[in-house]
């Protein structure tokens, strides 16, 4: 299987940044809220990447940082898509008023824009890690509801699923056994891309001070943090935004792969 530059190198980076956040305590030379410096101190063989506000080691933060936004970002994805899935394949397998009812809320959800709702939502709980994961995850959820299902309502009317309906086969065989094989093309691609939805939602609600809350670090809160210094040409702020956007063009680089590859392979049997 040759695998093209452009998977290699999404993977090297994705494996990279996952591979930081999982060892943060052993690569991150300082801790993550330890002042070891001035303030916005320049890029030196003591601090990479500088200094930040309060002057603590940027490099530091951003491992931390980057630990804290995938895990909620994989956390929120992986909910997101077990609900998402589920009540999908499980609308097309019922169909009547199970469909309906379940299309119709999520689409008043979806009527509401996701950034706003979780705005309003977040405004009155407590700001903590369990309550963004949940929050984000049904969230989107709604999207991946939509793809399941629409990817499971031309499956089933396919003749194996009309046989294991004939067999007597229930509800969560035939999702489990006949729709999911079958449904998993369309679904690591949108993983991937969920995923980095959720990367970009945590960061944008961390800059808007309802995300991951101090002392905790997350790279839309570091952005947030030194925002202030690119008035003095401090570019502080501009490094957490270029690992968001490196981070979700890896991964997108090794969605694409898999998803031309699964594709590539489900045409060659048929």
């Amino acid at each position: 299987m040759r695998i093209p530059i452009s998977a290699l190198i999404g993977m090297v980076f994705t494996g990279a940044f996952f591979l930081a956040a999982i060892f943060a305590p052993l690569v991150a030379p300082y801790g993550m809220a330890e002042i070891v410096g001035g303030v916005w101190d320049p890029a030196s063989s003591a601090h990479w990447f500088g200094t930040d506000a309060i002057g603590r080691d940027l490099l530091s933060r951003m491992i931390y940082g980057g630990q804290t936004t995938i895990f909620v970002a994989s956390a929120a994805t992986i909910l997101s898509f077990t609900l998402g899935s589920v009540l999908g394949f499980s609308a097309a397998v019922a169909g009547g008023w199970v469909d309906q009812g379940l299309s119709r809320m999520v689409d008043l959800m979806m009527a509401i824009p996701s950034l706003i709702l979780a705005l309003v939502i977040l405004s009155v709980l407590p700001v903590t890690l369990t309550v963004l994961i949940v929050v984000m995850g049904l969230l989107d959820a709604t999207r991946v509801f939509r793809l399941a299902r629409a990817v499971a309502v031309d499956i089933t009317v396919m003749d194996y699923v009309e046989a294991a309906r004939l067999r007597g086969e229930g509800w969560a065989w035939i999702i489990f056994r006949e729709i999911l094989p079958n449904a998993l093309s369309p679904l690591v691609a949108e993983l991937g891309l969920r995923f980095i939805f959720a990367v970009l939602f945590i960061s944008t609600l961390s800059f808007l001070g309802l995300g991951v809350q101090p002392p905790l670090a997350d790279w839309g809160g570091i952005v947030k943090e030194n925002a202030s210094g690119l008035v003095y040409g401090i570019p502080a702020a501009l490094i957490p935004a270029f690992a968001i956007a490196a981070l979700a063009i890896s991964v997108n680089l090794v969605a694409d792969w898999v998803l031309s590859r699964t594709t590539s392979l489900k045409g060659g049997r048929g």
